[in-house]
């Protein structure tokens, strides 16, 4: 008998055929470690899942890859659901994966997870971020199910607590594929027109499922980039989403989330009436104060005789004059007593006194003073100046004598 030669081509199909009839491996399901994992353009997913005996090549086509809730990595212990076949090119048999979880734990509970820790590196968590509430709001933006008991609650609560503020209300589905772009697309519109000073969003309570949309990265994203606050309030008090931990506040219930958004007219009307109570022990001391100076300045003498002080400054100025005039003549006494004395030197000095007396002060004709008969030539015009008048003289001759 002839053997037959198969070709390469030929016995890769004929094995996929092989494993392809066996109904077994068309629906496996595998437990192993994920590695060499990755991520093409094409959206597919590529890796290997191992154990500690072997390994086997896995692959994640796009159209179910879009059904995961987290995001795959090496390391990760899987539970991997899908056929067994043989890729013809290569020849190697490999595992094509339907559905993909994670092993002990939820996808859910993964996914959350992965979330968490990213956003959180990015600072979306951060406490420095996150903006105040403003103490009395004008208007409040509610974006949830307008079917939901919460809504009623939260709408119902606001008016009790403080009926001056307006509620606007954001429809939008809170469950399902189509409710995290319709959250964000409402947190997007109420900032771009500026629709309210808070915003809350949320839902009342339900499984993790019913909550999902709330750990959405697109929710998670528009509640950040918020330039109003924002209250997140899902579910109950055990429920945390993700936009718990984005969100300015978190409440506990939708409930608690009014109450955290408006102040208590109540407690607001006791606190005024407590300022006021305050304010008029506060003047009313102060009125007393007041009136205490009042009767002090009252009791002193400038208010009951205005005049006083001006008359006493007034004596006190005559003093101080009499003081300075004493002062001012005893200092001038002396100068005065010398002044004197030597004004009588100088008049005893005087050439006039002299004159007085029977000399004559004798002039040649420039008007030069003669003190020598010698140098004054004969027929020279002398001037003889007298005590009371001048006389002109010609000289006849000139007598030289000594200094007796």
């Amino acid at each position: 008998m002839e053997r037959h030669v198969y070709g390469v081509t030929e016995l890769n199909e004929l094995v996929r055929a092989v494993l392809d009839s066996v109904p077994e491996f068309g629906n496996v399901c595998v437990r192993g470690e994920i590695s060499n994992y990755k991520l093409y353009p094409s959206g597919h997913h590529y890796f290997t899942l191992k154990d500690a005996g072997g390994a086997i090549r896995c692959v994640l086509f796009k159209g179910q890859a879009l059904r995961l809730r987290f995001r795959p990595e090496n390391g990760m212990k899987v539970l991997a659901q899908g056929r067994v076949g043989v890729y013809p090119r290569d020849g190697v048999y490999q595992l094509y994966c339907d559905a993909l979880s994670p092993d002990g734990v939820g996808d859910l509970h993964v996914a959350f997870e992965q979330l968490k820790e990213k956003l959180w590196r990015e600072g979306l968590f951060d406490p420095a971020r996150k903006k105040p509430l403003p103490p009395y709001p004008r208007t409040i933006a509610i974006i949830t199910s307008p079917a939901g008991a919460a809504v009623h609650d939260m709408i119902r609560i606001l008016r009790r607590r403080y009926p001056l503020a307006k509620v606007k209300l954001l429809p939008v589905r809170v469950q399902g594929a189509e409710a995290p772009p319709e959250i964000a697309g409402a947190l997007r519109y109420a900032n771009r027109h500026r629709v309210a000073d808070v915003i809350i969003t949320g839902r009342g309570g339900g499984s993790i499922e019913d909550l999902w949309a709330f750990n959405d990265e697109r929710v998670a994203r528009a509640i950040f980039d918020s330039e109003i606050p924002v209250i997140s309030a899902v579910g109950h008090e055990p429920d945390v989403t993700i936009a718990d931990f984005v969100a300015d506040v978190r409440a506990a219930t939708p409930s608690h989330a009014a109450e955290l958004a408006v102040p208590d007219q109540g407690e607001l009307a006791e606190r005024i009436q407590s300022l006021r109570l305050h304010m008029a022990r506060s003047q009313g001391k102060r009125l007393e104060l007041l009136r205490r100076r009042l009767d002090a300045l009252a009791a002193k003498r400038v208010l009951s005789d205005p005049l006083a002080p001006v008359q006493d400054k007034r004596l006190l100025l005559d003093h101080v004059q009499k003081e300075l005039y004493h002062a001012a003549m005893g200092r001038l006494a002396e100068p005065r007593a010398r002044t004197a004395g030597l004004a009588a030197s100088l008049d005893a000095m005087s050439p006039l006194k002299v004159l007085g007396r029977g000399f004559a002060l004798v002039t040649d004709e420039e008007g030069r003073p003669l003190r020598r008969a010698s140098g004054v030539p004969a027929g020279s015009r002398i001037t003889a100046k007298l005590s009371q008048g001048r006389l002109l003289c010609r000289v006849e001759e000139a007598i030289e004598e000594d200094g007796t």
